[in-house]
């Protein structure tokens, strides 16, 4: 019989996404002792998470909702949904900067407050339309920190409009290299884009390093009036630094995805309430995603998207397989080798790969495994995990 899995639901999933889970999958948001979590924005920082747990999907980009170091402690990979959700971000980037150029917000709460039955609307729409003249995008420059996929798509739509633009990531992948246009000029720091761009987009995770990346320290570095756009997350922008910004009219606009006690109604602010990624299309393909990446793990222990493990990834050429998750220690694939040279299994196929402190092991073995050698492995010091994935009819 073939594997059978429950996968416990914390948030409302795309349907679209969970009819990529087999159909012998259970899913629910009772279910007990889960095999893997599904969720999107669920805090499960002070959730009491089941030993049963193998793995996490995150159906969206961010993790932080999510106890990543506990689970690597663990050994349970966490996945997400990178580049699912670009295109929607990018077009509402693309509404941020149109929102401050042309003074949208106003323009629309002026006409919002006109009286209809007032004899002489007309003529206060004309001299009142004054007050929200704009500039056009054309010709302005954009720096864009990040330039993962949004980044990417964001600096693509900026160029069809006339843009100039300014990229900046010092991690960028080949992957991002590749699909970025020729047009970008890439800049060396982030106070290279904020010195040159009239616009800046900020596409980057939420971590140690660009915590308070836009700061006060910086931010008195960019073009008088600039437009800073955040739809990224609320803390890698200093919002009291912003908030003394626009007082100086140093900062022209902040446009952001996170609105907040501090900035609301706040003159030179745009807040929206977490649009980036709510769109259908976006939601869709974010489930699918990691639905199935979710079914890869759980069936062959194939491992793309986890924010805390390697990529690895081993094409089937045994019916039983072992998926081991340990520190990223020496000698642990001789430790594991060993074991199963002692126990009379024939490797026929093993990828061992790293991520920081982290390792993830795949082997296919020539025939069954049993408990007893599956107990010697995880005994070993530094294995986190073991998980024996036989092909089942």
């Amino acid at each position: 019989m073939a594997n059978q899995f429950q996968i416990l639901i914390l948030n409302q999933i795309s349907a679209t996404g969970l009819k990529r889970l087999p159909e012998r999958y259970t899913t629910g948001k009772d279910i007990k002792a889960p095999d893997a979590v599904l969720v999107r924005s669920a805090d499960m920082h002070g959730m009491d998470i089941p030993a049963s747990v193998r793995a996490i999907g995150r159906a969206g980009a961010g993790t932080n909702n999510i106890p990543v170091k506990a689970m690597s402690q663990r050994g349970v990979p966490v996945f997400n949904a990178p580049g699912a959700n670009a295109n929607a971000v990018k077009e509402l980037v693309l509404v941020g900067m149109l929102l401050a150029a042309r003074n949208i917000a106003g323009a629309l709460d002026f006409v919002a407050k006109l009286d209809t039955a007032d004899p002489e609307m007309d003529r206060k729409v004309e001299d009142g339309k004054k007050s929200f003249a704009g500039y056009e995008l054309a010709g302005q420059t954009l720096g864009i920190i990040g330039l993962g996929k949004i980044g990417c798509l964001v600096a693509d739509a900026a160029i069809k409009l006339g843009m100039n633009v300014y990229g900046y990531d010092p991690e960028i992948t080949v992957d991002a290299a590749w699909s970025l246009p020729s047009q970008v000029r890439k800049a060396h720091s982030v106070a290279e884009v904020l010195k040159h761009a009239q616009f800046i987009s900020l596409h980057v995770p939420l971590v140690d390093a660009t915590r308070n990346l836009i700061n006060a320290d910086n931010i008195g570095t960019m073009k008088h009036g600039a437009v800073l756009l955040n739809f990224s997350r609320e803390g890698v922008v200093n919002e009291a630094a912003v908030l003394a910004a626009l007082a100086e009219k140093k900062l022209g606009r902040y446009v952001c995805d996170f609105p907040s006690a501090a900035i609301n109604g706040r003159p030179g602010i745009i807040a929206l309430p977490h649009l980036g990624a709510s769109t259908q299309e976006a939601e869709e393909n974010c489930a699918v995603m990691v639905a199935d990446q979710l079914v890869d793990y759980l069936e062959h222990g194939n491992i793309q998207n986890a924010v805390n493990f390697p990529n690895v990834s081993m094409p089937r050429e045994s019916t039983y397989r072992l998926a081991i998750a340990n520190a990223n220690v020496p000698n642990m694939v001789g430790q594991i080798s060993t074991a199963l040279a002692q126990a009379g299994l024939n490797i026929h196929n093993m990828v061992n790969k790293s991520r920081g402190e982290m390792a993830y092991t795949l082997v296919d073995v020539d025939s069954k495994v049993t408990p007893q050698v599956i107990d010697g492995i995880a005994r070993i010091e530094g294995v986190l995990a073991v998980r024996y994935l036989p092909l089942e009819a």
